[in-house]
């Protein structure tokens, strides 16, 4: 896939575990998880707003693209 999921990289720039961010977003932690080592293949536009405003973060920061060759 082309979309990369750089939420681990921005929660330990900003010193947030999953538990924390889970509470703060309002989400399970394995639905979390899941975004965080992505693994899924969509993810709700309320779901990336509120882990922007927790992360205060731009969606960019979290999501990359990279062509696939």
């Amino acid at each position: 896939m082309a979309i990369i999921l750089r939420l681990d990289r921005v929660m330990a720039d900003r010193k947030m575990s999953l538990n924390e961010l889970a509470d703060k977003v309002g989400i399970s932690n394995v639905n979390l998880s899941n975004i965080k080592t992505g693994k899924v293949s969509a993810i709700r536009f309320s779901t990336l707003d509120a882990i922007c405003k927790v992360l205060d973060c731009q969606p960019g920061d979290i999501l990359e693209y990279k062509k696939e060759d």
